[in-house]
């Protein structure tokens, strides 16, 4: 059994921190004690009952955790205070547990952590989660000559070099680390852990849905601004509308509706043919069960060649057959090598039109739900991740 101090800059009581922390570290857990320091925002921690229901989950599975608040701004100053806070709760927990890893989800929970190990010589995991810094570069956020984005790239080679595992979410991101001159040389252990998804949950639904002819549901889960060339899936959408009629695109979305309603009307999608809805996390699989496919298309930067978005799992999960973009982690090769999704290279009319023709034949497909489903299960099952940081950690 290994004592694990496990530090995450998102929220347990957003999505992301209950798919993608808590859903692993719950399991973990069983073998492991591990102790939880996240950052948690004002309006989440606002919801007192959800936050209580969180704390006796948690505390259930033998976690021991301490939800931080996080500061936005002044963005850097609010940014410093939260990484003094971390190392400072981080040093606490250590000594009364005594800690033998601290592993960190992406760039600010590894500032605490590197400081950590570097206090008490302990072992530490860097959980890359994505090139961060070069994503605040591609999204326009920083510039190349930008002291945050100089500052971020010089903690990220020491990242890389004191860490004693790098976990990152593909295996095209490993390849690009390899080939870094510092790294050149360097024997760094790798591990490629993508965002899996708990497909006990996460599956097809037990009895087929009726249709009527014609009938298509086009699905789109997720955010839409920044990385997400939501747009293009509009454009997407208008081309299946002129071979089916009668689809329907559903839009699961938590709080970016009134940006979605502009781009809808800017680009001719009627309202009529759009359900858009937010609905909580454990209701999503209901969602995505009602697709016949999904469509998400993601800036193809540098930076995204390390990205596994967590909705691709889980949508195969659901036996639903997914249409995306190249350039963007190992999507493209899962899709196509799999046979379960179409890979846009283009976007211009005639992409649009062969990708909806290409995708519809998919969805008629017999075999269709039951290959999405065997690679998700082969790329993306929860139990295989949890297997993966049992390992590491026993390892370390």
């Amino acid at each position: 059994m290994s004592r694990v101090l496990y530090v995450s800059y998102d929220g347990m009581l957003e999505p992301l921190g209950q798919s993608q922390v808590l859903s692993y570290l719950q399991r973990l857990a069983e073998d492991h004690e591990i102790s939880l320091i996240s950052f948690e925002k004002a309006g989440d921690l606002a919801r007192t009952a959800e936050l209580e229901a969180l704390r006796k989950s948690i505390r259930k599975s033998g976690i021991r955790w301490t939800p931080l608040h996080y500061h936005k701004e002044p963005s850097a100053l609010a940014t410093a205070y939260d990484i003094l806070q971390g190392i400072a709760t981080g040093v606490v927990i250590i000594l009364r547990r005594r800690v033998q890893i601290v592993h960190a989800r992406s760039y600010v929970a590894s500032v605490m952590a590197l400081a950590l190990k570097r206090i008490f010589r302990i072992r530490y995991i860097f959980d890359m989660r994505g090139f961060w810094a070069d994503e605040r570069l591609d999204g326009g956020i920083w510039s190349a000559d930008c002291r945050l984005y100089r500052v971020a790239k010089w903690f990220e080679k020491k990242f890389l070099l004191n860490a004693d595992v790098v976990v990152s979410l593909t295996h095209t991101a490993v390849d690009d680390m390899r080939s870094f001159p510092y790294l050149a040389a360097r024997r760094q252990k790798f591990a490629v852990i993508t965002t899996c998804a708990n497909l006990q949950f996460f599956h097809p639904r037990s009895t087929a849905l009726v249709r009527a002819a014609g009938d298509f549901v086009l699905g789109y889960v997720g955010t839409v601004g920044t990385w997400y060339l939501f747009d293009e899936a509009l454009r997407t959408f208008n081309a299946l509308l002129k071979i089916k009629p009668r689809a329907r695109l559903l839009i699961i979305n938590r709080n970016e509706h009134d940006l979605i309603r502009e781009r809808m009307l800017s680009l001719g999608v009627a309202a009529s043919r759009v359900e858009l809805k937010y609905v909580p996390h454990q209701e999503v699989v209901g969602e995505m069960q009602r697709m016949d496919a999904c469509v998400f298309y993601i800036k193809p930067a540098f930076s995204k060649r390390a990205s596994a978005p967590t909705k691709f799992g889980e949508l195969l999960g659901c036996g639903i057959p997914c249409i995306s973009n190249s350039g963007v982690g190992d999507t493209e090769s899962i899709l196509e090598g799999n046979h379960v999704g179409v890979v846009l290279r283009t976007f211009d009319e005639e992409a649009h039109a062969q990708g909806v023709l290409a995708l519809i034949a998919l969805t008629a497909d017999a075999d269709i739900k039951s290959r999405c489903v065997g690679v998700a299960n082969r790329y993306f099952a929860l139990d295989q991740g949890i297997k993966a940081y049992d390992q590491i950690y026993r390892e370390l």
